[in-house]
């Protein structure tokens, strides 16, 4: 089995990497690739598409790497394979993206990504640290993960969805910013998995058995 982690140079890809080398090699799941190749895509088992900074550069960046979104959005959306999205890999999942200007995305999962305005002005702009999730509905990935667990957060955006089945988990702070995101082969974490210790690793690792 093949996992490919998408490099379109919008972020460090270095831990990201270790933690699904070390889950794959605990699982015997396979090679974990890091490329910007599309025809590594194109023949992966699975995608994951890490993302960080400003949604308008990293859509941008992703669609002039030589053909890869092209590989993901026919593995993903007509292949079934499964797909994993984090941080503004996940924001990218959207129908738009509002920062900075209105920006399309993905239109995988029906919502809009927004500035986060806490009902308390105490709270600081971005969301950075240690969060508890809050589980929403069910899901693979999120076997063995409960309410209560803590996760690792830095965004100043959010992921407003739709439809609330599509919301897996979300955390307050001030308001409610979804967390996860989900739905037949795809999903979305808003914190990272490689940071947030054993719940971000058991979602990897359930990532890396799931079979939609």
């Amino acid at each position: 089995m093949l996992t490919v982690l998408v490099d379109y140079e919008s972020g460090n890809l270095h831990s990201a990497e270790k933690a699904f080398q070390r889950m794959a090699r605990e699982l015997d799941a396979g090679e974990i690739l890091v490329t910007s190749r599309a025809e590594d895509v194109a023949r992966a088992d699975r995608i994951v598409l890490p993302g960080d900074g400003a949604f308008p550069a990293c859509r941008k960046a992703l669609d002039q790497t030589g053909g890869v979104f092209e590989a993901i959005e026919e593995a993903v959306t007509r292949g079934g394979r499964p797909f994993l999205g984090i941080c503004v890999g996940m924001q990218m999942m959207a129908s738009w993206g509002r920062e900075y200007s209105d920006t399309r995305g993905f239109d995988w999962i029906g919502g809009e990504v927004v500035r986060i305005e806490p009902a308390n002005p105490a709270l600081k702009v971005p969301h950075m640290g240690w969060n508890d999730l809050v589980v929403d509905n069910p899901h693979p990935v999120l076997d063995g993960i409960q309410t209560g667990e803590h996760a690792y957060f830095v965004h100043s955006y959010h992921f407003r969805v739709a439809d609330p089945a599509e919301r897996l988990a979300h955390v307050e702070y001030g308001q409610e910013l979804t967390a996860i995101i989900g739905r037949d082969n795809i999903v979305g974490t808003q914190f990272h998995p490689e940071k947030s210790q054993r719940a971000g690793l058991r979602l990897i690792a359930n990532f890396l058995r799931w079979n939609p």
